[in-house]
């Protein structure tokens, strides 16, 4: 892949993970793929998921951990930010 390319998606990435968790570390930005990519296929193929979730139980639980780490990041981010009014 383009170098440039990679630079660039992974800026997005990092901006994403900030925005979201306030946390740009590399293990995040590798878990904002993850939430990002399994929402994206849940959403437009539901049966897939379900069948790979059904498949793999153990890495269902591993995608159900890091969804629920991002929102409550998510939501002491959200907390911790002055009133926007």
């Amino acid at each position: 892949m383009n170098t440039d390319f990679e630079n660039a998606f992974d800026s997005l990435v990092a901006k994403t993970a900030e925005l979201i968790t306030g946390d740009t570390s590399p293990e995040m930005m590798e878990k904002i793929k993850i939430w990002a990519f399994f929402n994206h296929v849940h959403k437009s193929l539901p049966a897939l998921t379900s069948h790979w979730n059904q498949t793999h139980p153990e890495g269902k639980a591993e995608v159900r951990r890091i969804f629920e780490e991002i929102r409550a990041l998510n939501q002491a981010l959200q907390a911790n930010k002055p009133d926007q009014k």
